[in-house]
């Protein structure tokens, strides 16, 4: 009789059935009547907020540069005054440029009577601090280098005055017109769009509760359809328990698809559309001129770290479905075909520069980067994927490192190529260069080696690619001023991108051992990060330009990945507990781009320059303005790839 009873399960009618379909349908009006409200609310708030703040930061730079040219973005005005007998040439260097030569910004004439100084007016950058160096035409030094950073349409005045004919000159610089705070708009952005997204949470949280939403069934006619659905099948929200869930625990769903790692990857795709757009034109929003990081260095590294997740889970999935390697194998080379093809043909940058010629044609890219580290690490899995990893034992002295184990073969094919790397990068002469460099050129390195951007990695590009089939305008123009081409996303790099997907392929690995055991695959993805990260402090002697190999993304240094995978290990263990074992975050909105990340990343490079992602400024040369487009043009992708989602279509390669 006891066992009877404890096998006792509920059914319901037909009727009841339909029912239910019918409350869902009401809580989906429901929710989607909350979602418009929201959306309006959004957009006025964003009406009333901007506009009188683009007419003030507008009148105020007006005002206070009417009897100056105006200034760009930026910019500040420097008025050099010299009181000396001799004329003084004045030269500058950012403090971002290592090593770097003084750039002659220009020559102040000699006072032509005393007390009367003779004045010349400089337009300097504000993005980072300079340091400013005053020598006579002899080359004599007239006072110490003077550092300092500008703010965004200041105006200042450097004086040099020797009133008592000593050895070294006075040199002050004075703020004669305060400067804006270019960071305003940013920090306004961020309180807006964190204030809308507590909104939406409390928003959720209040339309949840049981009185409003009796109140909104009653105002939309639709309280007695649900009350008599209550009555005879209870609420919506409520699930009946049966004695059986008491004592079996409920069976793994080993397709359960985890909505962390598609936040994840949402979370890198909208950053990386907003630095891509822009980002405001803020310099912290712009990949780094060489050594160092940006937040806009960090999202190509995490997006090809969660492929490699994905390729470890998908793989286990299609081979536990039956799915043989060879077709897997067919499939993983026609997807990277079609990859490498939609990067070359459709979203090339040198289609700014009119139809795509074989003469100038850009063969490397991100779409191919991604290709090829698909290509390389996808076959790696098949190679050593196991379909079922439920038999395999668990009672022995190096279970706790099984993941790593079973797939040797792999990791050390992997290690391989990270000493290919290393070979090439610091053994491989390069003409001209010395070996084993790994600087900017231009004025780098005193000015001695202004061809050798890149080492090696550049040396192979131009010589295996040819100089005009690589990135013409890389990232170390701004700061070092190099006239070399050197692509970002080269042959030499493209072997720590594997090696990065793999790193993320390892955290796929961890996931598919210890399914639902969340304490295990916390531990493990931490353990991997401080792992990671302390190989980072080694290589990079926890300085900026003075490590054995420093962080640097144009080359995909192994220290650049190993510190972006610690990263990506850290935040991917946040992101894991809060939505897959808390659930306390949806992932809203970064899931809907990351369940659509191929359709976003190709729609946003080719709708770049249409309505409404780009429109004609009133000032150009204002960061609210550039922010305000940016925004808009990430939150309609991010608004578009919602409604595909709704629709269920999903653009897969």
């Amino acid at each position: 009789m006891s066992k009877k009873k404890q096998n006792k399960t509920t059914t319901f009618t037909p009727a009841q059935k339909q029912k239910d379909i019918h409350a869902t349908q009401e809580n989906m009006k429901y929710l989607d009547s909350f979602t418009i409200f929201y959306l309006s609310s959004v957009a006025l708030i964003v009406a009333i907020s901007v506009v009188p703040l683009t007419a003030e930061m507008s009148s105020r730079s007006n005002f206070q540069h009417q009897k100056h040219r105006p200034l760009k973005m930026d910019e500040a005005l420097l008025t050099v005054s010299n009181e000396l007998t001799t004329d003084v040439i004045v030269s500058w260097t950012s403090q971002e440029c290592y090593q770097c030569l003084y750039q002659q910004l220009g020559v102040v004439s000699a006072s032509l009577h005393p007390g009367q100084p003779n004045s010349s007016h400089f337009v300097v950058n504000t993005q980072h601090g300079l340091t400013v160096m005053l020598n006579t035409t002899s080359a004599k030094q007239l006072c110490n280098a003077i550092t300092f950073h500008f703010g965004e349409h200041g105006n200042y005045s450097l004086w040099i005055k020797n009133p008592n004919n000593r050895s070294e000159a006075d040199c002050t610089i004075v703020t004669d017109g305060e400067p804006v705070n270019s960071y305003t708009p940013i920090l306004i952005a961020f309180f807006v769009l964190s204030g809308l997204a507590l909104l939406f949470a409390v928003g959720r949280t209040v339309f949840g509760l049981e009185t409003v939403r009796r109140v909104y069934f009653q105002l939309t006619g639709s309280m007695e359809t649900e009350r008599l659905i209550n009555s005879e099948l209870g609420s919506p929200g409520r699930t009946v328990t049966t004695a059986t869930d008491n004592i079996l625990p409920p069976p793994p769903n080993p397709n359960k698809r985890l909505r962390s790692l598609d936040t994840f990857r949402g979370i890198s795709l909208t950053v990386m559309v907003f630095v891509n757009y822009g980002g405001g034109r803020y310099w912290f929003f712009r990949h780094s001129s060489w050594n160092g990081l940006t937040v806009a260095d960090l999202v190509f590294p995490w997006f090809v770290f969660i492929m490699g997740t994905s390729i470890a889970l998908s793989v286990n999935m299609l081979l536990r479905s039956g799915a043989t390697r060879s077709s897997l194998l067919k499939k993983v080379v026609w997807r990277t075909l079609l990859l490498f093809g939609i990067g070359i043909v459709i979203i090339n940058p040198n289609y700014c520069q009119g139809p795509l010629s074989w003469d100038n044609l850009r063969i490397p890219g991100v779409l191919q980067r991604l290709a090829w580290s698909y290509l390389v690490v996808a076959c790696l899995d098949l190679l050593v994927a196991r379909a079922h990893l439920d038999i395999i034992t668990t009672d022995t002295w190096w279970s706790p490192i099984l993941d790593i184990l079973l797939y040797w073969p792999s990791w050390l094919c992997v290690v391989l190529l990270e000493v290919l790397w290393l070979c090439l990068t610091f053994l491989l002469p390069v003409p001209d260069c010395p070996t084993g460099y790994l600087g900017p050129g231009g004025i780098g390195d005193m000015g001695l080696y202004a061809n050798c951007t890149g080492g090696a990695a550049g040396y192979i590009d131009r010589w295996l690619l040819g100089a005009k089939h690589i990135y013409q305008t890389p990232s170390s123009r701004v700061i070092y001023a190099t006239h070399m081409p050197f692509d970002p996303e080269g042959v030499l790099g493209s072997i720590n991108s594997i090696v990065m997907a793999y790193l993320g392929l390892q955290a796929g690995k961890i996931i598919l051992h210890y399914r639902d055991l969340h304490r295990s695959i916390m531990s493990r993805f931490l353990i991997w990060g401080l792992f990671l990260g302390v190989i980072s402090a080694i290589l990079t002697r926890c300085s900026k330009d003075q490590g054995y190999i420093p962080v640097n993304k144009n080359l995909w240094s192994l220290s650049y990945v190993t510190t972006l995978a610690c990263f990506a290990f850290v935040l991917l263990v946040l992101i894991y507990y809060i939505i897959d074992v808390k659930k306390w975050w949806s992932g809203a909105p970064f899931y809907y781009p990351g369940m659509n990340s191929i359709l976003v990343y190709v729609g946003h490079e080719v709708f770049e320059e249409y309505f409404p992602f780009r429109w004609q400024m009133v000032n150009s040369q204002s960061h609210l303005e550039h922010l305000i487009q940016n925004v808009v043009a990430t939150s309609c992708w991010v608004f578009i790839s919602y409604i595909l989602y709704r629709k269920k279509i999903f653009w897969k390669i």
